[in-house]
């Protein structure tokens, strides 16, 4: 769990106990909150958004706000679990370079 301010607000950041993270998976996670930083304030209570991570893969948080302002990484989906669908056929997804 880690502590962090945006404007006047302290917020939570914890990691779902379903899945075990490496710390510097946690601490690329945490390098990617900073960089969104005042984005976070207009998501509203319940909402999710992902933030895709070159290093990480899909890193998705869910918001609370009532009664403390608190983003769970709920899942962390890696690179070589992404697939691609098009013209109903799904290949894995290939990263360009």
């Amino acid at each position: 769990m880690f502590r962090f301010s945006i404007d006047d607000l302290e917020w939570i950041l914890r990691f779902s106990p379903n899945f075990h993270l490496d710390e510097d998976i946690k601490q690329a996670i945490i390098n990617s909150i900073r960089l969104i930083g005042k984005e976070i304030l207009a998501y509203s209570h319940g909402d999710s958004f992902i933030i895709m991570n070159d290093r990480v893969g899909l890193i998705v948080f869910h918001v609370e706000k009532i009664p403390s302002h608190i983003l769970t990484v709920a899942n962390v989906v890696s690179m070589n679990r992404f697939y691609v669908l098009e013209h109903m056929t799904i290949t894995p997804f290939k990263k360009n370079g």
